[in-house]
C-alpha cells in the first residue's frame, strides 16, 4: 500500500478551501480538490501542481447524491484510501431583502444554505467513510464557523447561515460519539474572519492563517482531541 497519505478538501478550488490544500500538500499530502466547477478545479490544481503539491481534481458537487458517489469512486480509483477528509464547502446564502432576518426570513434560503453546509457535510463525510476505514489515522475536519456558537453569537444576524454552522457542530459531535472507539477522529474547525471572496475580502486574517487550524486538526496524534470545536487559539464555546 502506498504511504502517501491522501486529504480531500471539498470547495478547495478557492480561498480557505485552497489554502488548507496548500498547507497539507506542503506537508506531503496527495491533496484531493474537490470542487463543481471544472475550470476552477483544473486551475487550481494546476497551482498547487506548480507548488510542488501532489494533488489531482474530482468533480464534488457537495448537494447531489451522484457527484458524490462518483467522486468516492474517483478517490478510490487513485488512492485506495482516504487519511483526512475536509469538509470545507459552505456557502453563505442570499441576504438581499431580508432574506435572512429572522422576522423576514426567506424558508427557501435556509433550505439552500442547510442543503450544502449540513446535509452536504453529512453526504460527503457518509460517502467516504469506507475509505477513511481504510486508513491508519483518519481525521476529519468539519469548517465551520463561531457565527454558530450560541454562547459568542458573533457577526452580522444571519438567520440561515449562522444556524447552520450550529447544526453542523451539533452533527461534528454526534459523528464523534458515533466513531469513539474507532481510529477516526472527528472534529469542528473555526478559521475566523478570513479575506476572501465568501467575505467580499473584508475579513482581518489570510486564507493562510484560516487555514492553519484545519490543518493542526487533520494531522491530530491518535490521542488527540474528539468531537470538539476549535479555532487557532484553542477551544471555541458551544
Amino acid at each position: 500500500m502506498n504511504n502517501t497519505k491522501t486529504a480531500l478538501v471539498t470547495g478547495a478550488n478557492k480561498g480557505i478551501g485552497f489554502a488548507i490544500a496548500q498547507g497539507l500538500g506542503a506537508i506531503g499530502f496527495n491533496v484531493v480538490v474537490g470542487a463543481r466547477d471544472d475550470l476552477r478545479r483544473k486551475e487550481a490544481v494546476e497551482r498547487l501542481c506548480a507548488a510542488g503539491v501532489d494533488a489531482f481534481g474530482v468533480a464534488l458537487d457537495v448537494t447531489s447524491d451522484d457527484s458524490v458517489a462518483g467522486a468516492a469512486e474517483a478517490i478510490e480509483r487513485k488512492a485506495g484510501r482516504l487519511d483526512v477528509l475536509i469538509n470545507n464547502a459552505g456557502i453563505g446564502g442570499r441576504t438581499d431583502g431580508g432574506a435572512q432576518n429572522p422576522t423576514s426570513l426567506d424558508l427557501d434560503v435556509v433550505r439552500t444554505v442547510l442543503e450544502t453546509n449540513v446535509l452536504g457535510v453529512v453526504r460527503v463525510t457518509n460517502a467516504m467513510l469506507p475509505l477513511l476505514r481504510r486508513a491508519s489515522s483518519p481525521r476529519i475536519v468539519n469548517m465551520s464557523s463561531n457565527m454558530g456558537s450560541l454562547t459568542l453569537q458573533t457577526g452580522p444576524v444571519l438567520a440561515a447561515y449562522a444556524p447552520s454552522k450550529s447544526m453542523l457542530n451539533s452533527v461534528t459531535a454526534q459523528y464523534a460519539r458515533e466513531l469513539a472507539q474507532t481510529a477516526i477522529i472527528v472534529n469542528a474547525a473555526c478559521p475566523g474572519y478570513v479575506a476572501t471572496e465568501f467575505t467580499g475580502f473584508s475579513g482581518s486574517r489570510t486564507p493562510e492563517q484560516g487555514a492553519a487550524i484545519a490543518v493542526r486538526l487533520a494531522t491530530l496524534p491518535d490521542d488527540g482531541p474528539r468531537g470538539g470545536f476549535f479555532d487557532d487559539a484553542g477551544v471555541v464555546p458551544w
